[in-house]
């Protein structure tokens, strides 16, 4: 089936877009931008997990909800997700909004990913609170690709500028979605990876410069 012509380049930027956060989170290049290419060492669990500064929001054990809040990042109250491991977050998120650390972030995109999928092409049903939150590099990495194919299919199903035009064809819950033009939802989701994609990778840049200090323990 022929995508839409104006669907196409937003397609085409939504793959670019993935392919490069993935290849920044697990190598072994990644395109420097003018046709180097620079060594990308896999994401491990201790970067993945990394607190940059006290207080930031990030994915956590279970337990640590059980703890009360003292345990969590600042201005959390939950945990969201299935599984051993949750995504920190609160009713009304505290403002200025908190650090959030890659995991949170890679955390983030699947779920809005694969959530957003569901509502259009999906049954329609599952929630946040369906949604594996791995604790792992490798799993997050893999929850995100999974997130990624799900929603790249869901562009995929579009036959017309009809379905483009048509407001509410997704109905994502935790978005403005069915207030929306489809091809609206479809330019917010590529910003979201892209601007996530652009922290992500800095604070890979990042971790790498602390993790090299004389002063960090091995």
């Amino acid at each position: 089936m022929a995508v839409p012509g104006r669907l196409e380049p937003l397609l085409e930027q939504y793959d670019f877009a993935c392919l490069r956060l993935v290849q920044r989170l697990g190598g072994p290049f990644v395109d420097s931008g003018n046709g180097l290419e620079i060594p990308v060492p896999p994401l491990t669990d201790a970067e993945f997990l990394w607190e940059p500064v006290p207080g930031a929001w990030s994915v956590r054990p279970r337990a640590a909800a059980a703890l009360g809040t003292a345990a969590l990042g600042t201005g959390a109250t939950v945990l969201v997700g299935a599984g051993e491991w949750g995504r920190e977050t609160a009713p009304v998120h505290p403002v200025p909004p908190p650090f959030t650390t890659l995991a949170w972030r890679l955390g983030h995109l699947a779920e809005m990913l694969a959530l957003r999928a569901e509502y259009t092409v999906g049954g329609h049903r599952l929630t946040r609170d369906d949604h594996v939150n791995p604790g792992d590099a490798v799993g997050a990495v893999a929850a995100f690709e999974a997130g990624a194919r799900a929603w790249r299919e869901a562009l995929l199903a579009v036959a017309d500028d009809a379905t483009l035009d048509k407001v509410g064809h997704s109905t994502y819950p935790n978005g403005s979605d069915a207030e929306e033009r489809f091809l609206d939802v479809v330019w917010w989701v590529n910003q979201e990876v892209l601007h996530h994609g652009a922290e992500i990778a800095l604070l890979r840049d990042l971790y790498r410069e602390w993790a090299g200090r004389p002063d960090v323990p091995s």
